[in-house]
């Protein structure tokens, strides 16, 4: 790819082009409709050019598959994502300063009605409301040297205001801070981005302490332009389609969900803060964008951040790990698969093991050999059903810290793990010898039709 697709709009053209982008021209409802025609093609990018209500098209789906989202960024191969993403946080290509951009083409600061100027969806039939889910949050630090972005849900209470949802340990403990001094916390909203900018807003800031833009610049090959807020002191990505300027209230807390989230189920209803919006900027003909909550678009970019991090941990222990994968069906964060070049009987254990030290949230590991496809479910299972005795190859480690948001963890409030150690025996590998048909990998079925 020549030119690289550093804009939604760039990669909306792209697409198109290719073929890839499904288009929507019959007008749709944001209350269910929307994000039910999204779920019969999981995987698949969207563009809605009739949203009830609105002028507005929306996009969904723009990360939401492996091979796509690389091809979002000019990498041929989804397996190369993970180097990428390991270089681009190791040296990143810090933003470029304008003055003003297209973002900033229209400006709204008084009678800010949201969802009169964007379609806000209404998603699971149990939510509590309306909410905005694609927005990257852009913060500051204590300091305002450092630059964070994340994704926070956001209910929408009406007008100018919304509850948002902090589940960061560092977040939430900057505006505790604020909170402290009785000071409302500054904060952007950007919607309307690339797939980089999304996967890149998923990156530990407590393990990386990466400025998250210039990871996605790194990640794009191209410096990201910014611009100054109207109404607050940060910066927000020029050729964003949409941005919320705003702050988050001292000592406010309203009720927050319950809503469908990420492992299939409702979370609880809770007092949460509340942010009031100052200004809303927007492109000309701007374009919303939407995240299906639970979709593959949500999964993807937090299971390919927990790849980076399962990926540099197995490899401190067990030097001669090839390749990782956190599962979609595993919600991207409870199962995990661990590619290794055997070298010494135990080291499918210690594999197993180093996962599981590396992130709280794995609940499930399997370790197989080189000739198993980490990829594809079903050679995996092929792996366990065909080369695991259980009393031999499994171990659980019980009463362990687990994910919150995992309905069983939250019974007692810790969680088992289980490795499946997957590998050949050393001693036994020609017994374990896979069929294989001479010259079938460069047969194309087509050629014979």
């Amino acid at each position: 790819m020549e030119t690289m697709n550093t804009t939604l709009r760039q990669l909306i053209d792209y697409w198109d082009t290719k073929g890839v982008m499904l288009r929507i021209r019959r007008e749709v409802d944001p209350y269910f409709e929307l994000p039910g025609v999204i779920s019969k093609k999981d995987g698949q990018p969207f563009y809605f050019e009739k949203v009830k209500g609105y002028q507005m098209p929306m996009v969904a789906g723009f990360g939401a598959d492996r091979g796509l989202m690389a091809d979002s960024m000019g990498i041929e191969e989804g397996q190369q994502l993970i180097p990428k993403m390991i270089d681009s946080i190791v040296n990143p290509l810090p933003t470029t300063k304008w003055a003003t951009g297209p973002v900033q083409e229209n400006v709204i600061t008084k009678n800010i009605q949201l969802d009169r100027i964007f379609p806000i969806c209404t998603y699971n039939e149990f939510d509590s409301g309306a909410f905005i889910v694609a927005g990257v949050l852009v913060v500051k630090d204590l300091s305002g040297q450092k630059r964070y972005t994340s994704i926070r849900r956001m209910q929408f209470y009406g007008g100018n205001r919304c509850g948002i949802l902090i589940t960061s340990p560092e977040l939430r403990e900057q505006y505790r801070q604020f909170e402290q001094a009785g000071e409302p916390m500054e904060i952007a909203i950007m919607m309307g981005v690339v797939p980089a900018v999304v996967l890149s807003s998923q990156i530990s800031t407590h393990l990386y302490h990466a400025d998250k833009l210039n990871v996605a610049s790194a990640m794009l090959g191209e410096s990201l332009p910014v611009v100054q807020c109207k109404t607050v002191d940060l910066e927000v990505l020029a050729e964003a389609e949409i941005v919320l300027e705003g702050r988050m209230l001292p000592h406010v807390r309203e009720e927050e969900g319950p809503f469908g989230e990420l492992a299939g189920y409702y979370g609880v209803q809770s007092p949460q803060p509340v942010v009031e919006i100052s200004a809303v900027t927007y492109r000309n003909q701007a374009i919303c964008q939407t995240i299906l909550p639970a979709s593959f678009e949500e999964k993807l970019p937090m299971g390919l951040v927990r790849e980076v991090t399962l990926l540099s941990s197995v490899r401190q222990v067990v030097p001669s790990v090839k390749d990782v994968h956190i599962t979609m069906g595993g919600v991207a964060r409870y199962h995990g698969v661990i590619q290794i070049e055997k070298r010494s009987e135990g080291d499918g254990k210690q594999a197993a093991l180093a996962a599981f030290a590396s992130d709280k949230d794995l609940k499930h590991v399997v370790v197989v050999d080189e000739d198993v496809n980490i990829f594809d479910p079903s050679d995996v299972e092929w792996a366990i059903a065909t080369r695991v005795q259980a009393d031999l190859d499994i171990f659980i480690v019980p009463g362990a810290k687990g994910s919150p948001l995992e309905p069983s963890h939250n019974l007692r409030g810790v969680t088992a793990k289980m490795g499946i150690d997957a590998t050949v025996p050393l001693t036994e590998k020609e017994n374990y010898q896979r069929k294989r048909i001479p010259g079938a990998d460069f047969i194309r079925l087509e050629d014979y039709l």
